[in-house]
């Protein structure tokens, strides 16, 4: 930034300054006014015996030497009050436009919240449950489930126990085959199976199947009570770790909010310590003046007479 004139208290307004600059510029104008007319020669003609001008004579006033040191006397203290009445406009818009100093103020950091879901347990399903059986018990279910599949099959509806009981009480002790056209012969029946037999054998398999399908029922039990169990293990454990992750985000977010609050405080008092320092200097510069140079005084107080008495 360029050296100025300016002082407090002392010297001319932005206003005179103004006023006095314009005047400045009025006069110089009427001096150049004169100059550029100067020419070095008129011309005349005679025209029915009168001289008639065809260019008029401006020969060089006497004091030219003065009037243009005068104009650019006039323009040198236009120039010196210009600077300065820019010098105070350029000093307020910087001192407006500046911004408080926040370097030495940190912001506290956003906190690094625990996330369990990524490291959370998924349930497990029944595949996971016979994981659990020994090779052994695996085994046994495997024989329990394939007896009591075939004897039920065996004896169940459809079957071929069934089949068996359901017919041998509708079989006839002789039936009749015709040999020759018009003759028939008598064909013997004999029953290899009594209804008590069969009744006996279904029973027998029966007791059977109740027993291997009371086994296959107490391995596939066992299964879904292992994968109850262990998903109810893991939903306690998700729980906890959700619960701990809500605790301790709440602890940070807590910490957090402390801390911004007082950073937001010290932000907030810098901020009106720099406004107040801030108005405090634009009303300075407000009030400051032009403290006219010497050299300039002269054509200054020429001019100021001329204002009204309202100028300051």
């Amino acid at each position: 930034m360029k050296k100025n004139s300016l002082t407090p208290n002392k010297g001319l307004s932005l206003s005179q300054a103004q006023s006095v600059s314009n005047l400045c510029n009025q006069r110089a104008t009427e001096i150049a006014a004169q100059l550029t007319v100067v020419n070095n020669f008129s011309k005349t003609v005679r025209v029915d015996g009168d001289d008639k001008t065809i260019v008029a004579a401006h020969p060089l006033p006497s004091d030219v030497t003065d009037l243009l040191l005068k104009k650019a006397k006039l323009h040198a203290c236009q120039a010196f009050l210009m600077e300065n009445i820019k010098a105070k406009d350029l000093m307020l818009k910087h001192v407006r436009s500046a911004s408080p100093d926040l370097s030495e103020v940190e912001a506290p950091e956003k906190p690094k919240y625990i996330h369990p879901e990524v490291n959370m347990e998924s349930e497990v399903g029944e595949d996971w449950g016979w994981a659990q059986l020994k090779v052994s018990e695996v085994n046994e279910y495997l024989e329990a489930e394939a007896f009591a599949a075939h004897v039920g099959q065996f004896i169940h509806k459809n079957g071929i126990l069934t089949g068996l009981r359901n017919e041998l009480p509708n079989i006839p002790d002789i039936e009749w085959m015709t040999i020759k056209e018009g003759v028939k012969s008598p064909v013997t029946i004999t029953k290899h199976h009594d209804a008590s037999t069969l009744l006996g054998i279904h029973e027998e398999l029966a007791a059977k199947h109740r027993e291997h399908e009371q086994r296959v029922n107490y391995f596939k039990a066992k299964v879904k009570n292992l994968v109850t169990k262990e998903n109810a293990r893991i939903a306690k454990v998700n729980a906890d770790a959700q619960n701990e992750a809500e605790k301790t985000n709440n602890e940070l977010q807590s910490t957090f909010d402390v801390a911004y609050k007082a950073y937001n405080e010290k932000v907030k008092s810098i901020r009106a310590e720099f406004e107040k320092v801030r108005q405090a200097r634009i009303s300075e510069i407000a009030g400051m003046r032009i403290d006219v140079d010497p050299r300039f005084q002269e054509i200054v107080d020429e001019f100021l007479t001329k204002l009204p008495d309202t100028e300051e």
